[in-house]
């Protein structure tokens, strides 16, 4: 069987998940507690793939920090380095000598596939196309790399970001391919964006009547790229949870459904409803952390309630009513604003007529 290795993109500047991403790289936002970027590797592991090169950025080190060898994953992770982002095309460029003649896997870092790849990496494998691509209905595919298919399933067309779509199939952060695809990503000019573009090496392939597939995923997938989606990927993946306390939960405290305690964390005189996650070293008090949320490692949520949320390690959260639907960073302070006294305060010329609304 042909020799597979995946190509693996945690460059990126992560946009629109700033502020979290001044600081952070956007593929280590934890879903569930534990980083995007893991959940790939281990859906490439699964697969079989061993060998994996990863494409870094401006947050090399932190990447190479958290993956170090890839051991811990089962696998081999070569590190690539792209000074800039100037795009997927480009990045297959850059790997060449590393990929050499294999067929290898491109998972984008920051995408999230439930269910994982092995059915798609083995199927690959077995019919050997030129390139494969996965696509999944959107209800605006003007975001995306959008394809267009003949009625028999073929790829004919793919566009980036088209203004008018000719289909709602977006192209899913997923690609497969033989080495076929290097000559394609050398024929190709920047986009307007300035970028490589995957889509136009892939229609480059298609134009000279090679063997381009795709697989319509029905699954669940999403690009964790804003706090919408990121909050959603989270509610998918704690959906799935066990229920597990390996923390301290007090008498005078109710875990109710699906509820993760860590080892080390606390929970106290608090009503905690799962699907749910508190980390390690975290301490619950006096407080409701409601489905959806995932506290990471040494926390503080106390007189509080939070939903629907996702709480970044070493942060507080004191006394502040109800939060719901947020994405807070690591090393955060939530806390009450000083109370001020209400007063109104005038400076009146003569003659005036005020009305005050109190």
């Amino acid at each position: 069987m042909n020799q597979m290795k995946a190509l693996v993109l945690s460059g990126g500047a992560g946009t629109r998940l700033r502020p979290i991403t001044h600081t952070s790289a956007k593929q280590l936002v934890p879903v569930a507690n534990k980083a995007v970027l893991f959940y790939g590797l281990e859906s490439v592991a699964a697969a079989g793939v061993t060998e994996v090169g990863m494409i870094v950025g401006d947050t090399a080190a932190e990447i190479q920090d958290a993956v170090g060898d890839g051991s811990k994953f089962g696998l081999r992770v070569t590190y690539i380095p792209q000074e800039r982002p100037l795009g997927l095309a480009h990045a297959v460029l850059i790997a060449r000598d590393y990929l050499g003649d294999d067929d290898f896997v491109m998972y984008l870092g920051d995408n999230f596939v439930v269910g994982g790849i092995t059915e798609l990496v083995d199927g690959f494998r077995r019919n050997r196309p030129d390139a494969q691509i996965l696509l999944t209905r959107v209800p605006d595919p003007r975001a995306f790399g959008v394809a267009e298919l003949d009625p028999s399933g073929q790829v004919i067309c793919l566009e980036e970001k088209p203004e008018h779509p000719k289909s709602d199939l977006a192209l899913v952060g997923v690609y497969l391919f033989t080495p076929a695809i290097h000559d394609a990503v050398r024929a190709i000019e920047p986009s307007w964006r300035g970028e490589l573009e995957i889509t136009h090496a892939i229609q480059h392939l298609i134009d000279a009547h090679a063997d381009v597939r795709s697989t319509v995923i029905r699954g669940y997938w999403k690009d964790t790229g804003n706090v919408v989606d990121m909050l959603e990927v989270n509610r998918t993946v704690l959906e799935g949870l066990d229920r597990r306390i390996d923390g301290t939960v007090d008498e005078r405290s109710e875990t109710i459904g699906r509820v993760v305690v860590e080892e080390g964390a606390r929970v106290t005189n608090s009503r905690v409803v799962g699907p749910c996650v508190i980390g390690a070293g975290t301490v619950v008090s006096d407080s409701y952390v409601g489905p959806f949320t995932s506290v990471a490692e040494n926390c503080r949520i106390t007189h509080s309630e939070l939903e629907f949320s996702i709480v970044l390690r070493d942060s507080s959260i004191d006394g502040v009513g109800r939060i719901e639907s947020s994405l807070i960073g690591r090393h955060v302070q939530v806390t009450p604003a000083p109370n001020v006294p209400s007063a109104h305060r005038l400076v009146l010329g003569d003659h005036s007529k005020v009305q005050i609304h109190s």
